[in-house]
């Protein structure tokens, strides 16, 4: 998973303009990085320019995905990413960085204001900080805790049953079950209408 670009732009009446961006341009050479931003800087607008209010998008161009957020306020973010990326996560950080940049640049600047003026370096730190959602992001993160915990739960069970027992022979030498509860359990077994137990 790999985020190359985050922007802040003013959709006018014409034209996009690009209020503030960063890039993480590494993964290619040294000699290709302009080109390559240049390109990502041309493709946001156009993606921009294209959207309708209060909308949001994922437009695939080429290897990437470039996640659009335009508000009803004109003020759009955009995030360019691998196809690995979660969209969730590509959403729910554009609307964090719009809601940051429009508490600190008011909105009567953004037509006019340069991006050379404008002082946010939120979209560098989080360019950073979500290269991995995983850590950055609560609710991947809980849900992959939740995925490494059912792994364990399945890895244990399985190593219980590979010790040339079965459930069923478990069951069937178990004290703690009543008989009612076998008979249950062997019913269901046949059956496989009720439940599956483990």
């Amino acid at each position: 998973m790999k985020l190359y670009a985050l922007s802040v732009l003013y959709k006018g009446e014409e034209k996009a303009r690009l209020l503030k961006g960063s890039y993480e341009l590494t993964s290619f050479g040294y000699f290709q990085r302009s080109t390559v931003k240049e390109f990502m800087e041309f493709t946001t607008r156009i993606i921009v320019e294209r959207s309708a209010p209060f909308s949001r998008s994922s437009v695939k161009e080429q290897d990437y995905l470039c996640h659009v957020y335009l508000r009803g306020d004109s003020l759009a973010g955009v995030l360019i990413a691998d196809h690995e990326y979660p969209q969730r996560v590509a959403h729910s950080l554009l609307s964090k960085v719009l809601d940051e940049f429009k508490a600190v640049i008011p909105a009567e600047k953004w037509p006019t204001i340069n991006e050379s003026d404008v002082a946010f370096q939120k979209c560098e730190q989080y360019l950073r900080e979500y290269q991995n959602p995983n850590e950055s992001d609560a609710m991947t993160k809980i849900q992959n805790d939740l995925a490494e915990t059912k792994i364990i739960l399945h890895n244990t069970i399985d190593a219980v049953l590979q010790r040339g027992e079965t459930l069923d022979n478990l069951v069937e030498k178990s004290e703690g079950l009543s008989t009612q509860s076998k008979a249950f359990y062997k019913t269901a077994r046949k059956t496989n209408q009720c439940c599956v137990i483990l």
